[in-house]
């Protein structure tokens, strides 16, 4: 008899996968691209290989712990034994965005378009998470009164936790390793402050007087990531955002981001989320009934 490996809760209202912890043995579920309307948390046991995720490639090995956001697309290669768990959880069920000042998982695991998706973890990091794992899943067999406040509550303290181990591993590479050219730090906050107006790397370029050729080479070379690739991804985290929490039209959405033609913006949006800004509000809710 084989042991049941991915325990599931359904949103009873819209029939779609609410949460989910699934464990796989191998990367057969990972090889092809994978683009979920859910957060998707994987946490790697045993095994090495590639990630692809977005528009970057990145090594990992076993021990680690990889995060996306909604839409984000990624792709695993392992290189031999590959084992692990796989957590998915719907903004119904849980909200980053509503939740950001409880988990701040925000901009630390999901939406940061500088770092990688992946963290490298300690032993105790590890048992550390994969405890929380099983108590999550221990709590999913247990039908009974506030289960889904409780689930929520695990959720929320190994979203706390791996958010503190990610930073934590940042400092760590930060003070051992060279820290990253001011001219970084500097594109960085050009692009916060320019990104709903200025669209092309030559716009900034020109705003920290370097030549577009110079700027996209650090760019790839620290970010993993063309300076394109950052400006675009940057549009479309705020494009999610706005049509997940709110019901503005899609034209008002593009407009606010510089965008003067709806069509050139649902092209441009498709191309990097690899789905329409209308599926992308139908299929991930909070305000899409108001819409």
């Amino acid at each position: 008899m084989t042991a049941q490996t991915a325990f599931t809760l359904i949103n009873p209202l819209t029939k779609a996968l609410a949460f989910k912890i699934f464990s796989f043995e191998d990367d057969s579920y990972f090889s092809k691209q994978k683009n979920y309307n859910y957060y998707s948390m994987i946490l790697v046991t045993k095994g090495s290989g590639k990630l692809r995720a977005d528009f970057s490639e990145y090594e990992f090995k076993e021990n680690s712990l990889m995060c996306f956001s909604i839409y984000q697309p990624f792709m695993i290669k392992s290189e031999g034994e590959f084992t692990g768990l796989l957590i998915n959880f719907h903004p119904d069920f849980f909200c980053i965005h509503k939740h950001q000042h409880e988990v701040a998982c925000n901009g630390v695991l999901f939406n940061n378009i500088y770092q990688s998706p992946l963290v490298q973890l300690q032993e105790q990091e590890l048992i550390l998470l994969s405890t929380l794992v099983d108590q999550l899943r221990t709590e999913m067999q247990n039908v009974a009164i506030a289960q889904y406040e409780l689930i929520v509550s695990y959720l929320k303290i190994f979203l706390i936790n791996a958010s503190r181990i990610k930073l934590n591993a940042h400092l760590l590479y930060e003070f051992k390793n060279k820290k990253e050219p001011f001219i970084l730090k500097t594109l960085k906050d050009a692009i916060e402050e320019y990104y709903k107006s200025k669209h092309s790397p030559s716009d900034y370029a020109n705003l920290l007087n370097i030549s577009t050729k110079a700027l996209n080479r650090i760019s790839k070379s620290h970010f993993n990531k063309t300076l394109s690739n950052l400006i675009a991804e940057r549009i479309v985290i705020e494009a999610k955002r706005e049509l997940y929490l709110t019901a503005k039209p899609v034209k008002k959405i593009a407009y606010e981001l510089g965008f003067n033609d709806e069509f050139y913006f649902s092209r441009f949006f498709k191309s990097n989320a690899e789905v329409s800004p209308q599926i992308y509000r139908e299929t991930v809710g909070f305000a899409r009934t108001d819409a």
